[in-house]
């Protein structure tokens, strides 16, 4: 049902940016928002982010979300569904930074904004140990390259990372861009390439902040969750991340689900495989994140019976 959904008839061609922003903006508010959750506007660093809390209260721990959307299109609510099911699964906090967006604001913008989001949560007395990084899609790619940058800054780097469906390599070289063809319902070479553009802005794809999965040097990272689908041309981003991270020593979990679209854990509530994905996905979380205080509750093997089927929350 997801999967005829996805495929209905679009424009044909490259679609103009604000058209993309629309389409996405509609397509992201049918998703399913968990209740017990409350959000909040704020600034972390020199931009604007979305607090998102559970209705009682975190309990130590704080995610650092980072929306996807090809560093085009997107915006912390439209990336909710995912933020609130993660700080609903895991207790913890979380801030999803309003990074700046291409063509208006190329590479390396978002990851600018991404560092200087982790940076104003270290100076707000942040210890590293209680932060992740976590994104989808794009955002994805932004939890490796802002860890990239700031171990490269000299900054510590956060206790783990979760990535849905990221998008690491924008060379494109990876196998799955031609053997996933027509199997996504989302992307095509093409698509891809045209967000791409607005991002690099002339820049060469090979280099490790653009294209981590095949050129950036891992050394030092914290533990690495890649969730992503059978049916998506990124695959091949995520499995050759964990072989470069496996090579680098760097202790990395795989976790690929058979015949589910690009970030399929949005449509929580309604597909058993995103609920499972994600309750994977807090578990690690709260495997490797330190929570001061008491002993943190045991986590991933239930989820609160509010997840199960809710009324979807517009933004």
């Amino acid at each position: 049902m997801i999967d005829a959904m996805l495929r209905q008839p679009r424009p044909e061609g490259p679609r103009p940016v604000e058209e993309l922003r629309a389409g996405f903006r509609a397509m992201m508010a049918q998703m399913i928002v968990p209740d017990g959750i409350r959000t909040s506007a704020t600034t972390l660093g020199p931009h604007p982010a979305l607090l998102v809390e559970p209705d009682g209260g975190p309990r130590g721990g704080t995610i650092l979300y980072f929306h996807g959307g090809g560093y085009v299109f997107g915006s912390p609510e439209t990336a909710l569904s995912l933020t609130g099911n993660l700080v609903a699964r895991t207790g913890f906090r979380a801030f999803s930074p309003a990074y700046r967006l291409a063509p208006e604001h190329p590479f390396p913008a978002a990851i600018d904004d991404a560092l200087s989001a982790y940076r104003a949560l270290l100076d707000g007395g942040e210890d590293p140990s209680a932060v992740a990084f976590a994104g989808d899609s794009a955002g994805g790619g932004l939890t490796v390259t802002a860890c990239l940058a700031a171990r490269d800054a000299g900054l510590p780097t956060p206790a783990a990372i979760v990535a849905f469906s990221p998008g690491l390599d924008a060379t494109r070289t990876g196998g799955s861009m031609d053997t996933k063809a027509g199997l996504d319902p989302f992307f095509t070479r093409e698509t891809l390439e045209h967000t791409g553009r607005m991002y690099l802005a002339g820049q060469d794809p090979a280099h490790p902040l653009l294209s981590p999965a095949v050129l950036a040097d891992l050394t030092g990272f914290p533990p690495m969750l890649l969730q992503a689908g059978t049916n998506e041309v990124l695959l091949d981003d995520s499995t050759r991340m964990a072989e470069r991270a496996r090579a680098a020593g760097v202790d990395v979990v795989l976790d690929v689900t058979a015949d589910v679209p690009h970030v399929f854990q949005s449509f929580a509530g309604v597909l058993d495989e995103a609920d499972e994905a994600l309750d994977r996905a807090a578990l690690f979380l709260t495997q490797h994140v330190r929570v001061p205080g008491p002993a943190r509750a045991p986590a991933g093997g239930s989820r609160p019976s509010a997840l199960h089927r809710t009324t979807p929350r517009r933004p």
